[in-house]
């Protein structure tokens, strides 16, 4: 290697991005205690951990919304401030797992959003046109600078903030969760771009609970634990297992399915339709039985969901819950029956983040814990502290604040909301979606013991693993309909992504 290869490979190495000691406390929370933590040019760092581990605190910072209690971040030797345009100034881009743009503008207006150029003090659209589509052509040039935001796919509105990020000439970017909602072409397409951003110098920070991701595009893994640096290691060092060691402090043993025995029918669903939704879909779970329902975004699984649990109309077909049927749209007729659903999107369809943990758990009981219109403090304390113990939730004390926990521990809390009510079927619509595989292990053991306990479980995942490790039997949906019922035994990845594509 020559003189000048060795400064070249010295230079792409450099950090760019350096928090030095950084503490941060909330009340009741030490969020982090003392990280340190870097982001090199040309190099994709993986920041991993559990949920509650420090990660949002840290990229909040790094973004400029909090400001540490001690310690320091610079970008290429200049300060950081507490402010979110001055992490713009220096060369920080964030992409959260939600895209945040503005619907109704232009893709070229949100790319030069608050950097509109102007001519005489009028809006010159035709130049930010120009410099919209030049960040387009380097990472999305099938996108139209005048298409509006809105009517965007969610990879498509990713690619737009990171053209954003690129006209802004930004050094850091900082992907957070980014392939959540994204289905495997659109993850892929939006790799190529991050390894064209890195082979041109970029600095990026990678959020992902995918451990699978992380092994494809990460350069180096830091891990934080409890709010605490438990080390940064190239990831040539590194395997599954270790950084899940390290990110947990011990091993998360697989779970494993047993045979358990199943009752009678619990939910019978007879000939659904919606049109241009639901096509003619009938199936049944029966009690102590886990019945998996794989298949790609839009295929019309959350869509069943909510026409099982009354929230969707439904042209034509029944649903039944023991033998009984239940009227079409009407969630509290379904309650009432024995059913619960744990939606997709837990912050938007499950949980009043102004509202504390106790009062989430007993959203779904207020019929019972009230009496002539008044609520009973006392049953609804019990009910949550026992809820709370049951599911193992994290949380300072029941009247915190359910948006300050962790994704995990949110998603306990809508769990503990229905097996409150002790239902005879319970819905969970990628009930793992967005934790960490800690969590996630302790969500996959308690999804065996409610089933062993006799509760028929309908579980929605876009994760095979998931689907092909917990279920008794799975339905694969294709275009608002059931394009197969595989067994335990017939149901491979390769079988069901052929029946999910082609079937």
């Amino acid at each position: 290697m020559s003189v000048a290869e060795v400064i070249s490979v010295a230079e792409d190495l450099r950090p760019v991005l350096i928090a030095k000691g950084i503490t941060k406390s909330f009340p009741g929370v030490l969020a982090l205690d003392n990280v340190d933590f870097d982001v090199r040019a040309g190099e994709v760092t993986a920041l991993l951990g559990e949920n509650g581990a420090g990660k949002s605190t840290l990229i909040k910072m790094m973004a400029g919304f909090y400001a540490p209690d001690r310690g320091e971040i610079t970008v290429d030797g200049v300060a950081l401030s507490p402010d979110p345009s001055s992490a713009h100034r220096v060369g920080v881009a964030t992409i959260h797992q939600d895209a945040h743009l503005v619907p109704a503008m232009s893709v070229a207006e949100n790319i030069m959003l608050g950097r509109w150029p102007t001519r005489y003090g009028w809006l010159n659209k035709r130049l930010q046109k120009e410099r919209a589509a030049r960040a387009l052509a380097r990472v999305a040039p099938h996108l139209n600078p005048s298409t509006p935001a809105g009517r965007l796919s969610s990879a498509d509105q990713q690619l737009v903030e990171i053209a954003r990020a690129i006209s802004e000439d930004s050094k850091v970017l900082i992907m957070d969760e980014p392939t959540t909602s994204l289905s495997p072409p659109e993850i892929d397409r939006l790799f190529n771009v991050v390894e064209d951003l890195k082979s041109k110098g970029m600095s990026i920070v990678f959020v992902s609970h995918w451990l699978e991701e992380v092994f494809r595009i990460a350069d180096r893994v830091t891990v934080l634990r409890d709010g605490r640096l438990i080390g940064t290691r190239p990831i040539s060092e590194l395997d599954h297992d270790k950084v899940i060691r390290m990110m947990v402090g011990r091993e998360v043993r697989d779970t494993i399915l047993t045979k358990r025995p199943v009752g009678d029918v619990v939910l019978k669903v007879s000939k659904l339709t919606r049109e241009n939704v639901l096509e003619n879909i009938s199936f049944e779970v029966r009690a102590g039985e886990i019945v998996g329902m794989a298949g790609l975004v839009g295929a019309g699984r959350s869509e069943l969901a909510a026409a099982i649990f009354g929230i969707d109309p439904y042209d034509s077909g029944s649903v039944e819950i023991g033998g009984i049927a239940i009227p079409p749209n009407d969630p509290k007729a379904a309650i009432e029956a024995g059913v619960g659903l744990v939606p997709e999107d837990r912050r938007q369809q499950a949980l009043v983040g102004l509202m504390s943990v106790k009062s989430n758990v007993t959203l779904s009981l207020l019929d019972r814990i009230s009496r002539f219109g008044f609520l009973s403090m006392a049953k609804e304390q019990a009910i949550a502290d026992r809820e709370i113990r049951a599911l193992a939730v994290k949380t300072p004390s029941s009247k915190t604040r359910v948006s300050t926990l962790s994704g995990g521990n949110q998603q306990k809390v809508v769990l503990a909301r229905w097996l409150a009510r002790k239902p005879k079927l319970l819905i969970l619509d990628e009930p793992t979606k967005g934790i960490d595989v800690g969590a996630k292990s302790e969500i996959s053991e308690l999804i065996l013991r409610l089933a062993e306990g006799g509760m028929a479980i309908l579980l929605i995942s876009s994760e095979l693993p998931e689907i092909l490790t917990l279920t008794d039997r799975v339905l694969v949906m294709r275009s608002g309909r059931i394009s197969a019922s595989l067994p335990k035994e017939r149901a491979t990845a390769e079988t069901i992504m052929s029946f999910a594509t082609t079937g």
